[in-house]
């Protein structure tokens, strides 16, 4: 294996690692420790893998731009992750650009379209974590759509 594929398959797995972090019994800490240990990069992430197929996930909405899926490790009795097709250099919402406005806006839209579509008519939360500090353990822009159960306030 050359060295930027040999490169490229460490980042990967170490992608794997963190999302396999999600399913240990004290999520919180070790999703906290996960976004801590991810390292922000445009390199291919867990998300590019369930793009292409290569990674199971269950999608419950596609179309040509957006790719909706269940979290595998939820947070709320919904809770659904919402990703672009296409990265595009926003891994995250502090990288995002005017030209990224079209997304975002599909994005949000879409989610209102899977929230509708899973029942959610009494009300749902839609999160975006941005950076070590905001809990993003994988710099591909991702929309949580969490429902099915009272949300509280202050969130995290």
């Amino acid at each position: 294996m050359n060295p930027s594929n040999q490169s490229r398959a460490g980042g990967i797995n170490s992608r794997l690692g963190v999302i396999a972090s999600h399913l240990s019994s004290d999520h919180m800490a070790s999703e906290k420790e996960a976004a801590l240990a991810a390292t922000p990069s445009d390199s291919p992430t867990i998300f590019d893998k369930i793009i292409n197929k290569e990674i199971p996930a269950t999608i419950v909405y596609e179309d040509d731009k957006v790719l909706a899926f269940r979290d595998i490790a939820p947070q709320a009795p919904t809770h659904i992750l919402l990703i672009p097709k296409v990265k595009d250099g926003l891994t995250g919402l502090s990288k995002a650009e005017e030209r990224h406005s079209v997304i975002l806006g599909h994005l949000l839209y879409t989610a209102k379209l899977v929230a509708k579509q899973e029942g959610l008519e009494d009300g749902f939360r839609i999160v975006i974590n941005d950076g070590p500090s905001g809990c993003q353990s994988v710099y591909h822009i991702h929309v949580h759509l969490l429902g099915g159960r009272q949300m509280n306030w202050p969130p995290g």
